[in-house]
C-alpha cells in the first residue's frame, strides 16, 4: 500500500509540473497558432527519408516469370530483388465492377506483416482470370468483359514485365495506369539486426523456397513459350533467374541474402525527447504509379490545402497520419485528424481511384510532367510539336504492414463512387435529427446555462436540433459520468430538451482517467482491456482528465466491452435522446511524441500501434455506434461524430476538420476540404461554424452561418476562452441573417436527407465537386469555391471580408440555372460576375431538377414531421424536370428490416408533373401532403388540373404566374405527399 501510495503521490506531482509546461504550451499556441517543430518533416520520418532518396528508374526488382502460379481469380509470381536477393510475392486479382487489386508480401518473412482489418466490407469479389498470352519477358493478364478477355464493359488487362519489374493496366484499350514505372517499389524485409543478418534471412528465405517453389513455379515446357492447357504462362529459364541471383548458385544451395548496410532510423529513431525502439526494425514499403493523360489529382484527406491536389517535388509529401493539430495552419501538406489513402485522378475521358490499404504512417509523393507551365506554355508546347502527354506520377510510401493497393477504373464519378463503395461501404443513413442545426461550446457550464440557452433559440425564434456537452460535463472528466455540482440531475435536463423534441450530444473521449475508483478504469485494467508499453505494462499518458490510459479499440473484445457502457444502466443519466462525439481519438496524448502515442506501444493481438496507428479512431466510432445501436434493442439508428476518421468511417456517422479558427481564410479552406472528404466517401462532414479559436467578427461569423446552413454537418463550436457568440448575443441585425440561413437549412431538409438516402444506396456524394456533375468540362477542374449538393443546387459560399459581388461559374453549356432566391435564369458554361449583399449567399437550382422543401419554420426537424411540402420544379431547355423525396419516420431502421419507407420520384415533361414510386419495394404511410407546387421556366399556363390516380375525375387548382421569372405557383393541390397523382398545366 505504501508504495501505492508513492507512486500515486509521484504521478500528482507529475501531473502538476505538466499542467504547468502543458498551460504554457496552450498559451503559446493561441498567439503563434501551431508549433511545427511538435510534428515530423519527411527528413524527420526516417522511413520517409530512406525511400525519397532511391533513385527513379533504378528498380532491382525483377518478376520471375517461371514462378508464375495463376489460380482461378489470382495470379502470383515471385519478385526477385537483385540488390539483397530478398524474394517478393506479387498477387494481381481483377475484381469484378471493374478494378484490379495488387498485394505485395515478402516470400518467406521472419513474422507475419500486419494486413489492415475491418476497413473492407467483405472480401471483394473476384472475376475469373486469364492468361492471355506470353511473349519475350511479358504476361498478358485479363479478366471481365467479352470472354473474359477483358475488352468490354468492367474487363480490364494486365501486362506483367519481368524486368525491369512493372505492371501495366489497360481498360477498354487504354493504359490507364502503370505501377512501378519510375522503379520506386520499396519493401524493407523483416530482419535480424547485426551480423546474423545474412544468414538469418537467406536460410528463410531458402528453406522457404525448397517448400514453396513447386507451388510458385513452372516446369520448364518442352515446347515454345505460350499457354499451356491450364492456361498458366509458361515458364522463363530457372537459370535465367539465377543469372540475375536469384536462382541456385552453382553449388545448388540458396544465394546467400547480399548485407545492408544500417541508416540511422532503420533500428531506432528519436524525435525530440521520444524514443522508438523499433523491435521490428525497418519495415517500410513504397510503390509509384503513373497515370497517363492526367492533370488533376484529389483526395488523401484531410490536409487544410487545396481541393486539387499540389506536386509536392521540392516540397513535403502529404502525409497522412492521425494527429491533434492544435489550431491548423492553411496551405500545407501537414497531416492533420483524419486520414483516407485514397486518391481520384480525373480526366475528362476517364476518372480513376487509388485505394492504398495501409494504416500506418504513409507519405504520399505528387509530381507532374505539366506542373509550374501556363496554359499558354502547354500550347507553346503543342504548337512547336514538343509537347508530350500530361502525366501525373503518384508514389506512396508508409512505415509498416505489406502493399495492398486497389485501382479504381471508373471511367466515370458513379462508377468511381460505386466501386469505392464496394469496398469500404457507403455513408450511413444518418437519423434526420442529425441534419439540423448543432449549438456547441467548450464548455455549456451546468444545467442552468443548457436551459437558458436552449430557451433563448425559443425566445428568438431560431430552429436547432441538438445542444452539445463538451468535457467539463463530466465528473472529473471521467466520461460517462455528470459532475455533480453542475449536472447534478442529467434526466431532468435531458427531459426538457425532449419535451422541445430536441436531442443532446455528451463527449466521450479515447482516453480513461486511471483512478482506482472510476468504474470504467478498473473495468478495463482489470480486463487486460488497455494498451500496452513495449514492456508490456498498462500504457500511461496525459490527457484533459490528467494521468490517462488507452483502450485497446482494435481488439473485438475491447470494443464490446466499450459498446455495453452505452446502457442506460451503465451510463447512468443517459436517456434516448442522448448521443455521442468522439473527440481526442486520433490519439490525442498531451506528452507522446507529435502528440499522440507512441509507435512502439502494443495491442492485445501483439501488433505494435504503428502498424495500425490510423485505425485507433474509426475502432473507437465503431464501438460507440455498436453502443447506442445495442442500447436500443437494435431498433434506433445511431448518432455519432469523431474527430479521427479512415477509410470505412463513412459506416459509421459523422466527421468534422477539427479544430479550425475564426478567420476568413479558414472559411475558405473549409469548401475544398470538405470537397475531398465528399470524394472520399465521408458525405456526412462539416467545419465548427465560427471557428473553434478566437473570436470572429460578426460579419464573418454570419457568412458562416450562411455557408453552414448548405455544408452537411453543420453546427457551430467555439473554445472555451471565447467571447460566447450563440446568435442573440452578435446583435439583432445580425441575429435576423442567422435566423434566415437556419431557416434556408430547415426548409430544406427533406431534399438533404433525400440525398443522403442516395448516398447510403449508392455511395453518390451529398457535397459534390462540379466536375462530378460536369465530367468533360475542364472549366470546373480545379473550381474549389463553389459546390454541388447532389445534381441540382450549386452553392457559392461568401469568403472574403466586405464583399459586394462574386465570380461565379455555372457549368453546363446548354444548362440553365436559376437563382433560388428570385427565380431569375442564367446559361450554363460562363462566368458571372454576381452583386451580393449581406442577406444570402448565391445559390442556383439547376435545370431539370426537382427539389423538394418544408416552408414552414418549426423549433427542430422533429416538429416538422407531419408538415406539407413544396416542390420546386426547374425546368431545363426540353421543358423536362425530376426529381425524388425520400420518407420514413426519421429514426429507425425499419427503412431497412420492414421496408417501412417511400421513395417519391416526381417527373415533369409535356406541361404534366407525374409522383409515383420510385421503389415499390416499400411502403410508408405518412400525414404530409402536397401544400404548393412551384414551377420554374414555364409559359403561363390557361388553367391547372390535378388527377389522382385513386379518381378518374379532375379537379382544377388554383394559380398564380410570376411573367418578369416565368414562374408558375400552384396552390393546395392537397394530395398526400406519398401517393400517386398527376397536376396537368395546360
Amino acid at each position: 500500500m505504501a508504495a501505492r501510495r508513492h507512486n500515486k503521490s509521484a504521478r500528482c506531482v507529475s501531473w502538476l509540473a505538466h499542467l504547468a509546461i502543458l498551460g504554457l504550451a496552450l498559451c503559446i499556441s493561441l498567439s503563434d497558432a501551431v508549433d511545427r517543430s511538435n510534428f515530423k518533416t519527411c527528413e524527420q520520418s526516417s522511413f520517409c527519408r530512406r525511400q525519397r532518396k532511391m533513385e527513379a528508374e533504378q528498380s532491382p526488382y525483377r518478376a520471375l516469370l517461371d514462378t508464375l502460379d495463376v489460380q482461378e481469380n489470382s495470379a502470383r509470381v515471385q519478385l526477385l530483388n537483385a540488390a539483397n536477393k530478398v524474394r517478393l510475392v506479387l498477387e494481381v486479382v481483377g475484381l469484378k465492377d471493374g478494378m484490379v487489386r495488387l498485394l505485395v508480401d515478402e516470400l518467406a518473412p521472419l513474422k507475419p506483416r500486419y494486413r489492415v482489418q475491418d476497413v473492407l466490407v467483405g472480401e471483394p469479389a473476384s472475376e475469373r482470370l486469364t492468361v492471355v498470352s506470353r511473349e519475350e519477358g511479358v504476361v498478358v493478364l485479363a479478366w471481365g468483359g467479352s470472354g473474359g478477355l477483358g475488352e468490354g464493359p468492367g474487363g480490364a488487362r494486365v501486362l506483367l514485365s519481368a524486368q525491369p519489374f512493372r505492371v501495366d493496366i489497360v481498360s477498354a484499350g487504354e493504359l490507364v495506369a502503370s505501377v512501378n514505372s519510375r522503379g520506386l517499389l520499396a519493401f524493407e524485409h523483416l530482419r535480424l539486426r547485426g551480423n546474423t543478418l545474412s544468414e538469418a534471412v537467406g536460410n528463410t528465405v531458402g528453406s522457404m523456397w525448397t517448400k514453396l517453389k513447386n507451388v510458385f513455379s513452372r516446369k520448364e515446357s518442352e515446347e515454345s513459350p505460350g499457354v499451356d492447357e491450364e492456361g498458366a504462362a509458361g515458364s522463363d529459364s530457372t537459370e535465367a533467374a539465377a543469372e540475375e541471383g536469384g536462382g541456385e548458385d552453382d553449388n545448388g544451395s540458396e544465394s546467400k541474402v547480399t548485407e545492408e548496410e544500417d541508416e540511422p532510423g532503420m533500428w531506432e529513431e528519436t524525435f525530440k525527447t521520444h524514443h522508438d525502439s523499433k523491435p521490428n526494425g525497418p519495415a517500410s514499403v513504397g510503390l509509384d504509379f503513373s497515370l497517363p493523360g492526367v492533370e488533376f489529382v484529389y483526395g488523401i484527406p484531410e490536409h487544410a490545402d487545396t481541393f486539387r491536389l499540389k506536386t509536392t517535388t521540392g516540397s513535403e509529401p502529404y502525409r497522412l497520419y492521425n494527429l491533434d493539430v492544435f489550431e491548423y495552419e492553411l496551405d500545407t501538406n501537414m497531416a492533420l485528424y483524419g486520414a483516407v489513402p485514397y486518391l481520384i485522378a480525373h480526366r475528362p475521358e476517364r476518372t480513376l481511384g487509388i485505394f492504398w490499404h495501409n494504416a500506418a504512417e504513409t507519405w504520399v509523393d505528387i509530381s507532374s510532367n505539366t506542373a509550374g507551365k501556363t496554359v499558354f506554355g502547354k500550347m507553346l508546347d503543342y504548337v512547336r510539336g514538343g509537347s508530350e502527354v500530361p502525366q501525373t506520377d503518384v508514389r506512396w510510401m508508409s512505415e509498416s504492414g505489406i502493399i495492398d493497393v486497389f485501382v479504381l477504373l471508373g471511367p466515370t464519378p458513379n462508377d468511381l463512387f460505386r466501386q469505392y463503395a464496394s469496398l469500404t461501404g457507403t455513408q450511413s443513413l444518418p437519423p434526420l435529427f442529425s441534419l439540423g442545426y448543432h449549438q456547441c461550446r467548450w464548455n455549456y457550464n451546468d444545467e442552468d446555462d443548457v436551459r437558458a440557452v436552449d430557451a433563448g433559440f425559443d425566445a428568438n425564434d431560431l430552429p436547432y436540433d441538438v445542444i452539445w456537452l463538451d468535457i467539463e460535463h463530466a465528473d472529473g472528466k471521467r466520461y460517462f459520468t455528470w459532475d455533480p455540482n453542475k449536472f447534478p440531475t442529467p434526466l431532468d435536463m435531458q427531459r426538457n430538451i425532449a419535451s422541445k423534441r430536441r436531442k443532446m450530444v455528451s463527449i466521450v473521449d479515447s482516453h480513461i482517467k486511471i483512478d482506482s475508483g472510476y468504474k470504467v478504469y478498473t473495468e478495463a485494467q482489470a480486463n487486460g482491456y488497455l494498451m500496452k508499453n513495449k514492456d508490456g505494462r498498462d500504457y500511461e499518458g496525459w490527457c484533459w482528465p490528467g494521468s490517462v490510459s488507452y483502450p485497446d479499440f482494435a481488439n473485438p473484445d475491447v470494443r464490446s466491452w466499450f459498446a455495453s457502457k452505452f446502457a442506460y444502466d451503465q451510463y447512468e443519466g443517459s436517456s434516448e435522446i442522448l448521443f455521442t462525439w468522439n473527440d481526442m481519438n486520433e490519439p490525442s496524448v498531451f506528452n507522446g511524441p507529435e502528440v499522440t502515442m507512441h509507435k512502439d506501444t502494443v495491442h492485445l493481438s501483439g501488433w505494435e500501434h504503428r502498424d495500425l496507428h490510423n485505425l485507433y479512431g474509426l475502432y473507437q466510432q465503431m464501438a460507440t455506434v455498436e453502443g447506442q445501436i445495442r442500447r436500443s434493442g437494435g431498433v434506433e439508428r445511431p448518432y455519432v461524430l469523431s474527430r479521427a476518421f479512415f477509410a470505412g468511417s463513412q459506416r459509421y456517422g459523422s466527421i468534422w476538420t477539427g479544430d479550425n479558427t475564426g478567420e476568413w481564410g479558414h472559411l475558405r479552406v473549409s469548401i475544398p476540404m470538405l470537397l475531398n472528404i465528399n470524394l472520399c466517401g465521408i458525405s456526412f462532414s462539416g467545419a465548427d461554424v465560427g471557428g473553434f479559436f478566437r473570436n470572429p467578427p460578426p460579419e464573418l461569423l454570419v457568412r458562416w452561418y450562411q455557408a453552414g446552413a448548405y455544408q452537411p454537418f453543420f453546427r457551430a463550436h467555439a473554445h472555451i476562452d471565447t467571447q460566447r457568440r450563440e446568435p442573440w448575443l452578435i446583435g439583432a441585425d445580425n441575429m435576423a441573417l442567422v435566423r434566415v440561413a437556419l431557416h434556408q437549412r430547415y426548409a430544406l431538409l427533406p431534399f438533404w436527407y433525400t440525398a443522403f438516402y442516395r448516398a447510403h444506396r449508392t455511395g453518390e456524394p451529398v457535397m459534390r465537386a462540379l466536375w462530378v456533375e460536369f465530367p468533360k468540362e475542364t472549366a470546373t477542374f480545379a473550381i474549389e469555391d463553389e459546390y454541388l449538393l447532389g445534381d441540382a443546387l450549386l452553392v457559392h459560399p461568401i469568403t472574403e471580408a466586405g464583399s459586394r459581388g462574386v465570380s461565379i461559374y455555372l457549368p453546363g453549356p446548354g444548362e440553365l440555372w436559376y437563382d433560388v432566391h428570385d427565380h431569375r435564369k442564367y446559361e450554363g458554361g460562363q462566368e458571372l460576375y454576381v452583386p451580393v449583399t449581406m442577406s444570402s449567399i448565391p445559390v442556383y437550382q439547376r435545370g431539370g431538377s426537382v427539389v423538394p422543401r418544408q416552408n414552414r419554420p418549426r423549433r427542430s426537424s422533429e416538429c416538422m414531421h407531419d408538415d406539407p411540402y413544396t416542390l420546386y420544379v426547374a425546368l431545363d431547355k426540353a421543358g423536362r424536370a425530376e426529381g425524388q423525396l425520400f420518407l420514413d419516420d426519421g429514426r429507425s431502421f425499419a427503412y431497412d428490416t420492414d421496408k417501412r419507407f417511400a421513395l417519391r420520384s416526381f417527373h415533369f415533361s409535356n406541361g404534366a408533373l407525374v409522383a409515383s414510386s420510385a421503389d415499390p419495394s416499400g411502403s410508408y404511410g405518412t400525414k404530409s401532403w402536397l401544400e404548393k407546387v412551384v414551377v420554374i421556366g414555364v409559359k403561363k399556363p390557361s388553367h391547372v388540373t390535378l388527377k389522382q390516380a385513386v379518381s378518374p375525375s379532375e379537379s382544377a387548382l388554383e394559380f398564380e404566374y410570376d411573367a418578369a421569372t416565368a414562374t408558375l405557383e400552384v396552390r393546395k393541390p392537397g394530395v398526400n405527399i406519398a401517393s400517386d397523382w398527376t397536376i396537368l398545366i395546360q
